[in-house]
């Protein structure tokens, strides 16, 4: 965390809310973790099994439930607030809204941008960044060194698209996004079309005729791809947060605020609802359904549609397919047949 801005913490409560126990005039250089915290410092204590760390810090102030004040009162200022995992990360995006300012927007002299782009008002472009033919870019929306913004694309307002982005043609990403390094935006999907020539096979290229469309407040971590549709568009909802590294196919359709961690792939024409959680390196059929709220716990293997909410887990070791769906059936049977053998157990053990 930058130690070139501090604040007091009368003006930290009054960008947060809550009330503060506590010297107002306290000066907080830092946010950090309660363990490594100094008297310059504030932290915060999210579950109440952590209480005892309380008596151990050395941070100037605390953000705490109402459950923790007294305890946290008791050691020096405390900021009691209904929710402090909320309230911190509210105080990381005011903080660094002040200690890591913007520069001032710029099209660098260097960037390539069509004469017939359209570019806002407030616009920032990177050094040697592509703004391609009839490409729009919104006010306030800042694109990164080295990133291309297709033909035809659009980039909504106050939008951040890092640096080695590509938004691919006709690909439109809607406002306050943020697009990390790396990101491809609208490559083509993996279609072909087995034939044969001589006898022998081979693939022939389906066109992908559709583009992406992304929703607005919707992060995209680094060197994540999302492939443009075969006919209709791949959709990301409003509010969809992606981690680093996840394939999403082409004609997927993510509902909002849904959120996918690392690692995650996702076949194509795969359509998962709104509010669901997806760990890490989850796989995801293609052609299938996911509903509304529902949980997918890490390395789960979703092989078929989810049409109840709910939390799901499980995978299967690899082995030859036609194995693998004896075994599948079978585990599918197992709390039955256990549930069977109870009961004659008891028969047995019982005669009479």
């Amino acid at each position: 965390m930058s130690v070139s801005f501090n604040a007091t913490l009368a003006e930290i409560a009054a960008a947060l809310g809550g009330d503060l126990l506590g010297a107002p005039d306290l000066r907080i250089a830092r946010i950090a973790p309660l363990e490594t915290a100094g008297p310059d410092a504030i932290g915060f204590l999210a579950n109440p099994r952590y209480n005892a760390q309380l008596a151990t810090t050395r941070a100037g102030c605390v953000i705490v439930a109402p459950a923790s004040a007294e305890a946290a009162a008791a050691r020096g200022a405390a900021l009691v607030v209904p929710d402090p995992y909320l309230s911190f990360a509210r105080l990381t995006q005011w903080w660094a809204a002040r200690a890591r300012p913007l520069a001032p927007a710029t099209i660098h002299p260097s960037a390539v941008v069509a004469p017939d782009a359209h570019i806002a008002a407030g616009v920032d472009v990177g050094p040697l960044a592509v703004i391609e033919a009839g490409a729009q870019i919104d006010a306030g929306a800042r694109i990164g060194a080295h990133s291309v913004v297709g033909a035809r694309a659009r980039v909504g307002a106050d939008t951040r698209i890092a640096a080695n982005v590509t938004i691919g043609f006709d690909c439109v990403i809607g406002a306050r996004c943020i697009v990390h390094g790396g990101v491809v935006i609208g490559a083509d999907g993996f279609g072909f079309a087995p034939h044969r020539v001589d006898g022998e096979g081979r693939w022939l290229k389906i066109e992908q005729l559709g583009a992406v469309r992304v929703g607005d407040d919707v992060e995209i971590g680094a060197n994540t791809c999302i492939d443009r549709g075969a006919l209709d568009d791949t959709v990301i909802g409003d509010g969809v947060k992606l981690d680093n590294l996840i394939q999403i196919g082409h004609n997927v359709r993510i509902g909002d605020h849904t959120v996918i961690a690392a690692f995650t792939g996702i076949a194509g024409s795969a359509v998962i609802g709104r509010h669901c959680l997806i760990g890490g390196a989850a796989r995801i059929q293609g052609h299938i359904e996911i509903c509304d709220h529902v949980q997918v716990s890490t390395c789960t293997f979703i092989s078929h549609s989810i049409k109840k909410p709910g939390h799901y887990s499980g995978a299967y070791p690899f082995e030859e397919n036609a194995s693998w769906e004896k075994n599948a059936a079978t585990l599918r049977q197992l709390y039955p047949l256990r549930q069977r053998l109870r009961a004659l157990e008891k028969k047995l053990d019982d005669p009479s």
